[in-house]
């Protein structure tokens, strides 16, 4: 499982933590970061998180055996497009992004050697972002989900599950379909109404006093309303079925339960929070 080079494409708080999670594990080898301006690669070496930085994609990538692309979903394409004529043959492509299908889509469109590309998604995050926000031990126990092609060699998938394993987390594969549908439901889906609840709290006369009396339900409820919002569209975009059909089964959801309360149903009320509450607890596992 040696190799010399990695670059990893974005070293704010996804691909910086990845990278400094390698280096703190003792994996040997040079990880050179990507950045868009050469002051925040500086910082990024002076912390630690690379060994060295630069804002030329294409030279990195050249000398690179395993490309990491930790972008906004709507900035892979572009990335690809500058890789593809100096990728070598033997050179793993993967990414970071929290949508599958359309990578792929766009792998198969610009990458010549689809027989080294393992696409893969870490289920782990913050709700800050940045250099600041790095973390070498924001994968530890966490889920990573890998979604290797048909054409995807067996050494390829078992180097990006060995370098996911060397940060901490705990490697999974399954179908880009099915980790589009599920990753929609489960986190794209609670971002949505994250972002939603706030806004729609905002807009309301006197938001300053609803915000000023909120429990600590709505913090806890709309945490995730502070990520960042240029990726969180990008998913959105790119994973936009699924997410609608996810929309509409909460919304029959929502009917329902509205539906009872205005008529004072207090049996289907209790059933649906009941119902919701033992199935939380039997699925749901709260990390201190």
């Amino acid at each position: 499982m040696s190799m010399n080079n990695i670059c990893v494409v974005g070293v704010g708080l996804i691909g910086g933590s990845f990278a400094q999670a390698l280096k703190q594990s003792g994996f040997e080898c040079t990880i050179t970061g990507v950045v868009r301006d050469q002051e925040k690669g500086d910082k990024a070496t002076r912390l630690g998180i690379v060994d060295q930085a630069t804002t030329d994609l294409a030279a990195a990538a050249a000398s690179a055996d395993l490309i990491m692309l930790a972008v906004p979903m709507l900035s892979m394409r572009e990335q690809l497009e500058i890789i593809a004529p100096v990728l070598q043959a033997h050179t793993v492509v993967t990414d970071a992004g929290s949508v599958k299908q359309p990578f792929i889509n766009d792998a198969r469109a610009c990458l010549p050697h689809l027989n080294r590309v393992v696409p893969g998604h870490p289920i782990a995050g913050k709700e800050n972002s940045g250099l600041d926000a790095v973390d070498p031990r924001l994968y530890v126990d966490h889920k990573i989900l890998l979604t290797p092609l048909p054409e995807s060699d067996d050494d390829a998938v078992e180097l990006v599950r060995h370098l996911w394993e060397k940060t901490g987390g705990t490697v999974e594969c399954l179908t880009p379909d099915d980790h589009d549908n599920v990753l929609a439901a489960t986190s794209h889906l609670p971002h949505v109404l994250a972002f939603a609840m706030v806004d729609m709290l905002a807009s309301r006369q006197k938001a300053d006093e609803v915000f000023r009396y909120s429990a600590g339900g709505l913090r806890d409820f709309t945490r995730i309303a502070s990520g960042e919002t240029t990726m969180w569209r990008d998913i959105c975009l790119t994973n936009q079925e699924p997410v609608v059909k996810a929309i509409d089964e909460l919304e029959a959801h929502l009917a329902v339960i509205k539906k009872a309360i205005s008529e004072k149903d207090a049996h289907t009320i209790e059933t649906v929070f009941r119902r919701a509450r033992e199935t939380r607890g039997r699925h749901i596992v709260d990390k201190s």
